[in-house]
């Protein structure tokens, strides 16, 4: 018998190697001579990086860059697959690196991401893959691109050398793209994003996801502003129009920036994960895969691991079963994309807290139970 185990991280609780760990030693308790595969699964977002690095032998590099407000801090990116870089910006602008009563992405910047992309190159790599999810900024990628060799100058020709931000873009008046241009020549770019926001407007980056990373009514208005004025002078520099592309708007105008400066590809997380990691390799012949996230919901379904799994599953017949931390409204949806059975860990009333604090042992105890469901309904049909 072979199982398949690749579930994502439960954020703040277990990471994917965690939870492939724990449902593995629960499996084992019923079928201890059965091929277990684990597979440690990410979308795009937080965890990325580990997956990858963990599911293809990679390896990670530590380096120095500049966090989203201008301090020194270590960030890790992963080295696979010979010339394959492996890239978490949030790692570098994450919402997360900035303490809650600082946070205005009219003061943060993507510099440390372009650090981490120049020391990518500088190691070798050409391939690149980066997880935009997580960001603390609204710089329309403009940080990134200047520690790529990008060149903004302001309206009396002077270069400006500070880290660009979402307040600083709206005093650039030119733009010059040469020497990244050179830098980057060999480089592909691909881009995990899942959102379809456009760079501008009610929908844009800075009204959407300014509010969630500290902006009030006011500093929204006024990185849209910048956003309108900084994006005309990008699209001339680079000889395209990218404001309009579903994702332009990811991670604070970011997608713009790698579209235009990188001339980079939008795909969805887990595609780039699946394909990355050789998924569909890794499942022929697999009698059951057993995949989880921390919740199950309406959004489950649209573009998130497992529905990913589901889609590859369904195409090889094999039954898969989601485990979760919490099952919420709309959660259905994901049987109807390939999904067998969906089982909450949680194996009676307690506390956020406790369930996070002992997610391993309830993962370990549902794998169990789900795995003598599974041989129970094989001995019936035998019978």
């Amino acid at each position: 018998m072979k199982i398949v185990v690749a579930p994502d991280s439960f954020k703040g609780s277990v990471t994917a190697a965690e939870a492939c760990r724990a449902i593995a030693s629960g499996l084992r308790r019923v079928v201890g001579r059965a091929e277990i595969v684990e597979i440690p699964m990410a979308d795009g977002g937080e965890g990325t990086v580990e997956a990858l690095v963990l599911s293809t032998g990679g390896r990670l590099r530590e380096v120095n860059v500049l966090g989203p407000l201008g301090e020194e801090l270590k960030a890790a990116y992963g080295q696979i697959a010979g010339k394959s870089a492996v890239i978490e910006m949030a790692s570098a602008a994450g919402l997360a690196l900035v303490p809650e009563k600082k946070r205005n992405p009219l003061h943060t910047t993507t510099y440390g991401l372009g650090q981490m992309i120049i020391d990518g190159l500088d190691q070798g790599c050409r391939d690149f893959v980066i997880g935009i999810g997580g960001s603390a900024t609204n710089d329309c990628g403009c940080g990134m691109a200047q520690a790529m060799g990008v060149r903004f100058f302001d309206s009396s020709g002077s270069e400006i050398t500070e880290a660009v931000t979402g307040e600083l873009m709206g005093k650039v008046a030119s733009v010059d793209v040469t020497a990244c241009v050179e830098r980057i020549k060999q480089a592909s770019f691909v881009v995990a994003c899942d959102v379809t926001n456009p760079l501008l407007g009610p929908n844009g980056a800075s009204h959407t996801y300014g509010p969630q990373k500290g902006a009030d009514n006011e500093s929204v208005e006024i990185l849209e502003k910048n956003m309108h004025h900084v994006i005309k002078l990008i699209e001339n520099e680079a000889g395209r129009k990218v404001r309009d592309i579903p994702g332009a708007g990811a991670a604070g105008g970011l997608g713009a920036g790698l579209l235009a400066f990188c001339d980079a590809r939008l795909e969805s997380g887990i595609d780039i994960i699946m394909r990355y990691n050789r998924f569909a390799e890794k499942i022929e012949s697999a009698d059951l895969i057993i995949t989880g996230e921390g919740r199950i919901d309406a959004t489950t379904a649209s573009g998130k691991t497992i529905s990913g799994i589901a889609r590859a599953a369904a195409g090889k017949a094999i039954p898969v079963i989601a485990l979760a931390g919490s099952i919420g409204p709309g959660a259905r949806e994901v049987l109807n994309i390939g999904v067998t059975a969906m089982m909450p860990i949680c194996s009676g009333p307690m506390t956020e807290a406790e369930a996070m604090a002992g997610a391993e042992e309830l993962l370990a105890d549902t794998a169990e139970q789900a795995i003598r469901l599974v041989m129970l309904d094989c001995s019936a049909k035998k019978d």
